[in-house]
């Protein structure tokens, strides 16, 4: 080692020089020739005039070969224990996981800087199956026994005892739970003052009721108007039936009893009384409704805003409250009314299932209505737990069930809650003990009061309106999701279709062989699994209120739309058993599965599994009706100076913002995580850039674009006679879809305004 270093010095203290040159001897062996002056440069070099060497300095006497060997073992010794201490000093630390709480931010840092395969999660597949193997048939037994209460309507005391059971299981599960209150009113009838159905010498006291219902007592002539349609109360016009200051009698079915109750108010009934026909409704005649009137979702006396605070209620009112007496009664009431009502006979659509009845229209007898429904101060808790991301924990998938129901609500709550219940137990046991990591947040949420128009959700929506839409993802809707067996329906924003579409060729038929994608059938899939979101839909305030991609799905029996004890008491067990051959726990299994299997998706992958090209269809479609109408009233001249062609402009610029997100996605790195992440919040915008920004949301709560209620909806304008209003809402609708499409893009300097 000394040799080493007397020949490494020998060669450091050398003189200074700027430039060196290897030249070869005659015989073989190289040596340095170095410049003799420090400032020396390019043009000190001389050339002889028989091409010979450049002029330098004599290179010093040369080292043996022995010294150069030594000089040349130090060099790589050196350069090896360099490296060494190089790597040791700065080697990143193998992370298994980090909390995504305040203060992480070092730890968040060294995961971005490791290299990818220690990024690298479960395999889909994987994911999948442990997934399966955590929601069993044998579990949700168990659980939907312990789950099938006699009793536990909105705000009682056994639906906070549920909650604050729920609030325990996820306490014991380490999600963190927390609750929500929420100070609202809720409809029920008063003890001291039944409400009343007066015709003839008859009097009737109906047990069932409907919340919301105007107060009070009418009379009127009594009228049949099958389901309430509006193309139902157009022919009781044709037929020359007076529709003003009635009383209507409607069937239950085909629309909410919130629309019913709307558009019979519309014609000017003065009151309406609601039944299940036995065509419809095979339970027995005796059987009581229960259901609400509200034509929106939410506390109709706190509009638009969160009703936290019971003691700083505004003098508000929803719009969608009805300025008519409204009741249901049962089967047997109707008949006898049915029998008496008298009138013209009824078309053969009108008839029901009352043998003993000719279901003619009546207009001649009159009835009385008495509705005295009391509101009473009800808290509401809304009961939360969280498993978190590991690297957009901001960025989170709700999984939803209301807890509450009028009776025994087995297929209404029960099922939705032990889903709930049983999804985040599995989802848990993978984080804790198979180490799967969520790039995403799943919150699981119990909701109160349901059974009144969404209250408890629409309130949470309402109390977080300004920032939720931009976390949540997406809402699953687990209530209803068992009715029956054989088939399955589904409610959806466009924007998960694909997603849909994937998940039902993944999750195993409750039938046996093959998947549920096979059980409805492969060919056009979508004409018959997939249906408008109703109103009454537990996911619309999600879609049409908050703008977040929602669904809400239901395994059923072929050839039905509803399940027909929902309302009523006979909502139990042996009612659902009845209705899946007995096999509802491995039904609510495999529902499990498929809700599971979709929040998976949007949690597990880079990219958010949201299919912007699936509303250009729909935008395309909508925006043809209005050109046509627009063109139609404007060679008629009724219309003047309004062009449809800046709202096809727009629609251009929607198609091509969501052709720039599919292009940018085949040409980004999904494992940079910054630019997916910009992606995905450029796909997270199509849906709440769909929320009209021109209306308000007290009195037009729902104001989707495209899948809202009111004067904003572009099927608002094919559809309005008021000219003046037309020319108003295009311009909003054209400016409303071009924001969309801006919003979508991205980067400002890249927006494609043509308008």
């Amino acid at each position: 080692m000394d040799r080493v270093r007397s020949a490494f010095n020998s060669v450091i203290k050398s003189e200074r020089y700027s430039r060196f040159t290897l030249q070869p001897e005659e015989d073989g062996e190289r040596h340095v020739e170095v410049k003799l002056h420090d400032n020396a440069t390019d043009d000190d070099t001389e050339v002889g005039q028989a091409g010979g060497s450049p002029s330098f300095r004599p290179a010093p006497p040369r080292q043996s070969r022995n010294t150069l060997c030594y000089m040349a073992l130090g060099l790589l010794i050196v350069f090896v224990i360099g490296y060494m201490v190089g790597f040791i000093s700065h080697r990143k630390p193998r992370v298994e996981a980090v909390s995504c709480s305040k203060g992480t931010e070092v730890e968040e840092q060294t995961i971005v800087d490791v290299p990818r395969p220690a990024e690298v999660q479960l395999d889909w597949n994987d994911v999948t199956e442990l997934l399966k193997q955590k929601l069993t048939a044998p579990n949700f037994v168990q659980t939907l026994r312990d789950f099938d209460l006699p009793n536990h309507s909105a705000g009682s005391e056994d639906d906070k005892k549920l909650g604050n059971r729920m609030f325990e299981e996820f306490k014991t599960l380490e999600m963190e739970p927390w609750t929500d209150k929420h100070y609202v009113q809720l409809p029920t009838p008063d003890s001291n003052h039944t409400n009343r159905v007066v015709f003839g010498s008859e009097v009737f006291e109906p047990k069932g009721y409907l919340a919301y219902s105007a107060t009070g007592k009418v009379q009127g002539k009594l009228v049949y108007g099958s389901y309430g349609r509006k193309e139902d109360l157009d022919v009781l016009q044709k037929k020359n039936v007076e529709l003003k200051d009635c009383v209507l009698l409607l069937r239950a079915g085909k629309l909410s009893f919130a629309e019913k109750v709307d558009n019979a108010e519309a014609k000017g009934a003065s009151a309406v009384l609601i039944y299940p026909d036995p065509q419809d409704y095979t339970y027995t005649i005796t059987t009581e409704l229960y259901g609400h009137v509200h034509l929106g979702s939410g506390d109709p006396y706190t509009p638009g805003f969160p009703s936290f605070n019971h003691t700083q209620f505004p003098p508000t009112k929803s719009s969608g409250l009805p300025q008519i007496p409204a009741q249901t009664i049962t089967a047997s009431v109707a008949t006898t009314l049915l029998q008496k009502i008298g009138g013209p006979a009824a078309d053969a659509s009108f008839r029901g299932g009352i043998n003993s009845v000719s279901y003619t229209l009546g207009g001649s007898e009159n009835v009385t209505v008495e509705v005295n429904n009391a509101l009473v101060n009800t808290e509401l808790h809304n009961v939360f737990g969280v498993i978190k991301g590991f690297q957009d924990p901001d960025r989170y998938v709700v999984l939803g069930a209301q807890r509450d129901a009028w009776g025994k609500g087995y297929a209404r709550a029960a099922v939705g809650t032990s889903m709930l219940l049983e999804l985040a137990k599995a989802f848990h046991a993978m984080v804790e003990k198979d180490l799967f990591r969520p790039r995403r947040s799943l919150v699981f949420a119990s909701w109160s009061a349901g059974e009144y128009g969404s209250v408890g959700a629409t309130e949470w929506l309402e109390g977080y309106m300004s920032s939720i839409d931009k976390s949540v993802l997406t809402y699953i809707s687990l209530d209803g999701a068992v009715m029956g067996r054989g088939s399955f329906i589904a409610s959806a924003s466009p924007l998960l279709y694909s997603l849909i579409e994937s998940t039902l060729k993944e999750v195993k038929s409750p039938l046996g062989s093959g998947a549920v994608y096979d059980m409805v059938g492969k060919s056009n899939w979508e004409a018959k699994v997939l249906r408008p979101m109703a109103m009454d839909d537990p996911a619309y305030p999600f879609l049409a209120f908050s703008g977040i991609p929602s669904i809400s799905f239901h395994f059923i029996n072929p050839n039905t739309e509803y399940y027909t004890y929902y309302g009523t008491n006979l909502d139990s067990m042996d009612n659902l058993d009845y209705q899946t051959n007995h096999r509802t726990g491995e039904i609510t299994a495999v529902a499990a599965q498929f809700a599971g299997q979709m929040a998976l998706r949007l949690v597990h992958d880079h990219l958010l599994n949201l299919d912007v090209s699936r509303y250009g269809g729909l935008i395309t479609k909508s925006v043809s009706q209005i050109y046509r109408r627009v063109k139609q009233l404007s060679q008629s001249g009724q219309l003047k100076d309004v062009s449809p062609n800046w709202l096809n402009l727009a629609r251009g610029s929607f198609q091509r913002a969501a052709s720039s997100i599919t292009n940018d996605i085949y040409n980004t790195d999904l494992y940079d995580k910054e630019a997916c992440r910009i992606l995905n919040d450029r796909i997270m915008s199509v849906e709440r850039s769909l929320i009209s920004p021109y209306v308000s949301p007290i009195d037009t709560p729902f104001r989707h674009l495209l899948l809202g209620r009111g004067s904003h909806t572009l099927a608002f304008i094919t559809e309005t006679t008021d000219m003046e209003q037309l020319h108003t809402q295009l311009a909003l609708a054209t400016w409303n879809l071009q924001l969309c499409a801006n919003a979508m893009v991205g980067d400002i300097w890249d927006l494609d305004n043509e308008i």
